[in-house]
């Protein structure tokens, strides 16, 4: 259904992505006499956990989602218009996408011919695409965020929904290059009717009272995104805003009918931010606030929080705890800013990159608080002592820290495990050394995406020596090396399981967090 416009609240005007992307193709397409002949672009991106996932022969520069929900069906009538720029010449590309009722697909304004195989949308279209060449690529469908999957991101809500993206279920909300490797400019317009509000990752830019009692909400993000860090919400919501350190703009996204109660929580953000900003440099995004999905369904995401970027996803619940019982994974999710969003894994196999570090400082602050953990442990030190007794059993268990499966992507090896592996490398560097290569990485690569091979070169720049040896032997060994400085830790020796190996549908990942 089209609504005729009356804008109430408007922004500037709107250029960048949503402009962009209306403008169809780029100048640079050639003349049809001219247009080479093209090949199929690859359908994988090459990722060693994910080797489906993602698609080549082209990347994305920005996409513009446009999403109308209809609280009676619950249904979701979308476009999802992408500009895409063509890395050789393309006679067929892919997109990622599952579950999608897809009714057509242009590119360049030109209708294309597409086929839904599996998850992926092959579209063809009129002519081949030269290299080099940019064009807008848009897609018209429909979904349902209660359809039955193998898994998927959308989770429906008594008012609306919300979405859980990672690590690879974005294409179940909208067609895309699903990697965090092709990161992106992002705007969204979310259509609702008007006792509801629409939101999504970045800054409101636009709101809109349309005929039939709706509303339409604009945002745009200023930072690239990856697939995986997409937020679109729909509920009942209030928005709280609050200010940051350094004048930064806040904003919290609550369930009208909660927002009392989780007040308390909502305002230990500033201070999360400013005990991470003097160890990690000042946050990366232009807003940061949390949105505590109204839904108290035990299985409405595997996640006790989720760090989509600019809003972290909870489950309602777990933030009316006292602040010992939150805080920590609060600041676990908050790290994730600079681990896992500024700074994204360019392999699936990178994940420690992000768990670890969100651990390493979650517990950090725990520890400085005097609050005890799970293990009734009250200092790093002896956290970690326990987890290298663990070491050999948990590479047997679950791959070496940096060597991760589809299956045990989310163990505990990722999460304190790549916190042993950080604190091995401050033991043997000093902590001055330590806290300017974690400056330096995330400088260095902020907006993009890094390898495990990345973090080890500036490691080594940093600290004047080379550390690939030393940082190999505990990301990728079978056996758990000598601790640097602790010559009397020992590891436990490695037992076969007494029980079955653990089996998980696809998408589904416990919380494996020390924070909690």
């Amino acid at each position: 259904m089209r609504y005729r416009t009356r804008v109430t609240a408007p922004a500037a005007a709107l250029i960048g992505t949503a402009a962009v992307l209306a403008a169809g193709p780029a100048a640079s397409a050639r003349p049809q006499a001219l247009r080479p002949e093209g090949t199929p672009g690859a359908e994988t991106l090459g990722d060693s956990v994910f080797p489906a996932l993602g698609n080549d022969g082209y990347r994305v520069q920005a996409y513009h989602l446009d999403f109308s929900y209809d609280a009676t069906t619950r249904l979701v009538d979308a476009k999802a218009t992408l500009m895409i720029k063509a890395t050789q010449n393309l006679s067929r590309f892919s997109l990622d996408a599952l579950g999608l009722d897809v009714r057509s697909v242009r590119v360049g304004g030109a209708t294309a011919t597409f086929e839904q195989v599996g998850e992926k949308l092959r579209v063809t279209p009129a002519r081949t695409l030269p290299e080099h060449c940019a064009v807008a690529v848009c897609v018209e469908y429909g979904a349902d965020p209660a359809r039955t999957l193998a898994y998927t991101a959308w989770v429906p809500t008594v008012d609306g929904f919300a979405v859980c993206p990672q690590p690879n279920a974005a294409h179940t909300v909208f067609p895309c290059n699903d990697h965090p490797t092709d990161k992106a400019d992002f705007s969204f317009r979310i259509t609702v009717p008007s006792t509801l509000r629409g939101v999504a990752s970045g800054t409101l830019v636009r709101t809109e009272n349309l005929d039939g009692d709706r509303t339409a909400y604009t945002y745009r993000s200023a930072s690239p995104i990856a697939t995986e860090l997409v937020q679109i919400t729909v509920g009942d919501y209030v928005v709280k805003e609050r200010q940051g350190p350094h004048g930064l703009g806040l904003r919290d996204v609550v369930p009208t009918a909660r927002a009392a109660a989780l007040e308390p929580a909502l305002a230990l953000t500033p201070g999360l931010l400013d005990w991470l900003e003097q160890r990690l440099g000042a946050y990366p995004f232009e807003t940061y606030g949390l949105l505590p999905c109204n839904s108290d369904a035990a299985n409405a995401f595997d996640f006790t929080g989720l760090e989509t970027q600019t809003l972290t996803l909870y489950k309602p619940n777990f933030l009316l705890q006292e602040e010992k019982k939150i805080g920590s994974h609060m600041m676990h999710e908050l790290v994730h800013s600079w681990f896992g969003n500024s700074v994204s894994p360019a392999n699936w196999a990178d994940l420690w990159l992000n768990e670890g570090h969100a651990d390493f400082y979650g517990l950090l602050y725990r520890y400085e608080r005097g609050w005890a953990d799970s293990l009734g442990l009250t200092t790093l030190e002896a956290r970690m002592k326990d987890t290298y007794a663990k070491g050999d059993q948990w590479r047997r268990d679950s791959g070496p820290v940096a060597a991760p499966n589809a299956v045990n992507l989310f163990d505990n090896q990722r999460y304190v495990g790549g916190v042993l592996v950080l604190y091995a490398l401050r033991e043997a560097v000093g902590e001055d050394v330590f806290n300017r290569i974690e400056r330096t990485f995330l400088q260095r690569h902020r907006n993009s995406a890094a390898t495990t091979a990345d973090y080890i070169a500036v490691a080594s720049e940093v600290s004047g020596q080379d550390q690939s040896g030393f940082l190999n032997d505990w990301l990728y060994g079978t056996r758990t090396p000598r601790m640097p400085n602790h010559p009397d830790w020992t590891v436990t020796p490695v037992v076969s399981s007494l029980v079955a190996p653990r089996h998980r549908e696809p998408g589904h990942y416990p919380d494996s967090s020390a924070t909690l």
